[in-house]
């Protein structure tokens, strides 16, 4: 897979740690084509875990868009995703609509996906020209959601408003789950 120039070297880590703890974590062999900023993942004989080269292809290609590798490293559990959106196929290829849409993720001084991580319980990176979002499966489909509304136009106070809502349901959800 093909990943930015600028992200490689924390595909590889400070002599190569990032790249040899996803090795030894997965049991997977990673090459890295620094020429042409590629890794190519392939399992071993050690690999037990038959998804293990996609949870290791998804913890490259979340570093690759801008996470820590200690956040990317949450991919090896079963049930956490990574999603990316593509902000292109919203506002086109403008760079001043691209600078819009991101500031309207990120917010004033971060506050609005601080508020989407807080809420929902993912990480959120906006990276380039795409949005990444790591979690479990519900937690990224509620940060999804909400990350949609803001690039559809929606107004920040009505994606808190719903974000707010879903917290709230999840931890009546939780509580119910508790005294059952």
């Amino acid at each position: 897979m093909k990943i930015p120039y600028d992200r490689l070297g924390i595909v590889i880590g400070k002599k190569g740690e990032t790249r040899e703890m996803i090795e030894e974590v997965l049991h997977v062999c990673l090459k890295i084509d620094s020429d042409n900023s590629a890794v190519y993942i392939s399992d071993t004989s050690d690999t037990k875990d038959p998804l293990a080269v996609w949870k290791a292809r998804d913890m490259v290609k979340a570093i690759a868009r801008g996470f820590s590798p200690q956040k990317a490293m949450r991919l090896q559990e079963d049930g956490v995703i990574v999603e990316i959106i593509d902000i292109s196929e919203y506002v086109g290829h403008s760079r001043s609509s691209m600078l819009r849409i991101r500031g309207r993720i990120i917010g004033k001084e971060g506050k609005t996906r601080r508020i989407i991580e807080t809420m929902t319980g993912v990480h959120l990176s906006v990276y380039g020209k795409t949005i990444s979002i790591l979690g479990t499966f519900q937690e990224v489909h509620d940060a999804k959601k909400a990350v949609d509304m803001l690039l559809e136009g929606k107004p920040h106070s009505g994606v808190y408003r719903y974000l707010e809502k879903i917290n709230k349901e999840r931890k009546d959800r939780e509580f119910s789950d508790m005294s059952l």
